[in-house]
Parts: structure tokens; sequence; C-alpha cells
């Protein structure tokens, strides 16, 4: 009975999961250092080189920071390691205290998570500005290498996500997990990973608090980094799409990439719904427990929930009807924000944002018809380094300094 339940359940899933569009579910191995997959709770080790991270909830996610310290992003961006709020996946686990904000955002097409926090207690070095990791790099191996992401989210089981973002830096941080897309808005778009300089509120645009705030919201989907929407005479919608500019020379030759006018906001900033807050999170280790010499192998403390990692899904993914179809495309192209309901124009390739940032900034438009703001790009969390071209790959390659 056992093994026909879990033949079910495998079954189960493999059905969903063909649902999928294609680039959403990552098909390549767990990296050498990660557990076969998600599974909590697990021992405590503070000097894991694990590197599976799962974004589930506010209080069950984990984020990328160096394995030791004091380091900078740039420095350690191919060697960073998973740091989770829940004694997880095999990684080290972030003490209780460090996390000093934070907003966790579901979305049809992505989960989002941003915050403050003192992030020199995960070995970021103190006033680092920060910089950008993704499944790619400048070698095409991923920043970090080997590194994987999961959630939840998406239909109840532990997905495995191909496109994926994060900014980090000594005190800020955001991370988006893209778990859908349509003919538009394909997942390497919404998790685009070639703009490391302009920072989370311009790459991952939603409400950003102060620190001391702690909420949960279901959130409007934010139109892909970069991308600027119009909408012609004939009612469809075409885009402008920025790309971060870069010149310079390499062994000789001169290279400009890029526009020469920088935005200086999103498209729209999305609106946020359903919140519920918290007082803080914690996880109730002893801090003790979680120093850099305690001892690797610990068990954590009971009362954390086991998650069984092959589980029947508990939804669909979003957007996505029961029989495993894509609903329908309803009316017409237009510049609305993406709706995994609906099919747009895509982008051009050529049709560069030429025209005044703040007229190409000033579309507003939201999924749920709710109000979307315009705000100002952030650069908190910045790649810092000496940017001396791109790699095929389309990722920077670059030198600290």
């Amino acid at each position: 009975m056992f093994f026909s339940a879990l033949i079910v359940a495998s079954s189960a899933i493999a059905s969903v999961r063909a649902a999928y569009p294609p680039g959403v579910v990552a098909t390549g191995t767990q990296g050498p250092t990660n557990p076969p997959q998600a599974t909590m709770p697990t021992a405590l080790n503070q000097k894991s080189m694990a590197r599976l991270v799962s974004i589930n909830s506010i209080d069950d996610f984990c984020l990328f920071a160096p394995p030791e310290g004091p380091s900078a992003i740039a420095d350690t961006e191919t060697e960073e390691v998973a740091w989770c709020m829940q004694p997880r996946n095999n990684a080290r686990v972030i003490p209780d205290g460090t996390i000093k904000g934070l907003t966790f955002l579901k979305t049809d097409f992505y989960v989002q998570i941003m915050g403050h926090g003192d992030f020199t207690k995960l070995n970021v070095k103190a006033g680092d500005s920060g910089g950008e990791l993704d499944p790619h790099g400048a070698e095409g191996s991923g920043n970090p290498v080997g590194g994987n992401i999961t959630t939840t989210v998406a239909d109840g089981t532990d997905l495995q996500i191909e496109e994926w973002m994060m900014y980090m830096s000594a005190d800020e941080f955001c991370f988006r997990a893209c778990y859908n897309a349509n003919s538009t808005y394909a997942s390497k778009y919404m998790c685009e990973h070639k703009l490391d300089v302009m920072g989370c509120q311009f790459v991952m645009p939603g409400t950003y608090h102060e620190p001391g705030v702690f909420e949960s919201c279901e959130a409007d989907v934010a139109y892909p980094p970069g991308w600027y929407p119009t909408v012609g005479n004939d009612g469809k919608a075409s885009f402008s799409v920025f790309e971060q500019y870069w010149t310079g020379v390499v062994n000789g030759v001169t290279y400009t990439v890029g526009d020469t006018i920088t935005p200086n906001a999103p498209a729209a900033t999305p609106a946020s719904s359903n919140c519920v807050t918290k007082a803080t999170i914690s996880n109730g280790i002893p801090v003790e427990s979680l120093a850099a010499d305690a001892p690797a192998g610990a068990a954590p403390p009971p009362g954390f929930t086991t998650s069984v990692p092959l589980t029947a899904p508990t939804g669909f993914p979003p957007g996505v009807n029961g029989d495993g179809a894509k609903p329908p495309v309803k009316g017409s192209a237009s510049a609305n924000a993406p709706s995994s309901k609906s099919a747009q124009a895509g982008p051009s390739a050529t049709n560069k944002l030429n025209s005044d940032p703040k007229s190409a900034g000033s579309n507003q438009p939201s999924t749920s018809g709710s109000s979307a703001t315009t705000g100002p790009s952030g650069a908190s969390a910045a790649f810092r380094g000496a940017r001396i071209g791109y790699s095929s790959t389309g990722e920077f390659a670059g030198i600290a300094i």
C-alpha cells in the first residue's frame, strides 16, 4: 500500500508539472552539495555547503550568503551557500534577530520576498552594497554554482524552479522565483538576470517597507524587468526593453552595449492585497547552537513540521485549469500587466527604450484593477565590480573591486 501511494502521488505530480509552460520547471540535477530534495527538519550544521534554497512562506524561506566572512557578495557569487529560516535542506540556519523586516508576495507568475536584516550575521561584509545572484552566472554554471531553488507556493509540492534571481547586500535583499509563464512572459523574462546594477525596487518592484514590518500578501504581477508597454492604434501592445549600459575595453577592443538613457523607475509597481502581518518571525533555536563554531550534526529542537518531499499536489499551477489545460485566451492584447490567462505581444529586440523614461514609466496597469504606482529604482543591492563585458550567457563578466 505504501509503494502504491507513492506511485499514485508521483503520477499526480508528473501530471500537474506537465501542465507548466516550458522553462518553468528545472530539469537538471541537484547541486553536488545538496540533499536529493527539499526536506525539513534536518540536522544543524553552520558549516554546511548545501545550496538548496526553498521559498515557501514568510517564516519558511532561505537566502544565499557567503560561506565565510566577512565577505563581499561580488567576491563570492559562485560560492554562496543556503541559509534557511527553518532547519531544512541540510543548510545553515538563519539566527533569530537577523531578519529585521520581510514582505512575502504570492502572484500568478512568481513568489517574491524582500526585506531588511543584519546580514553580517550571514558573513556579508559590513557596508557591502551587494550583488546579484541567478542560475546562470558569467560562466553559465550558476551564481552560486550548484544552487537550486524550490517552492511549494505554486502547487503544494516542492517544485524545482528553473529561473530565479536574488539581490543581496549587507542590510537588504530581494528574491524572486518564477513558476509560471505564457506566450509573452516567459519565466526567463520575469526573472531577468542582466540588470544587476539597477537594484531591488527597479528589478523586483513591490511594496517595500521600512524595517519592523513583517507581512504576507497576494500581489499583482509586475512587468518583466526593464519592459515598458505601449499600445498601438489597433489596441495591441508592444514593449520597449531597457538594456543596461556598459562601455569599456576588453583585450584592446572597445565594446559598448545597452541603452544610454537609464529609466528612473520600472513601468509600474504592482499593488498588494489580502495582507496578513506578524509581529516578527523566528525559529526559536538558541543562538549559541547557530554560532559559527557550534558542533555540526546536532538535532534541531522538537516542534518543527516534518515535510514529506513526495506529496500529491494541493493545487494546480496558477492560471491552469484542473484538467491541466491552460484557460482560453480572452480578449485582445493590451498593455495590461501580465496575466496567466492572456497572451500578449512579445518584446521587440530592436525596440529599445529611447524615449523619455518618465513617459515610458507612466503606465500603471495591474492585473486586478487595483491601483499600481510608479516607484523609484533601488540601487542598494547592486553588483560591485569592474565590468569587462558580456559572456555567451548574457551575464556580465566582472572583476570585483
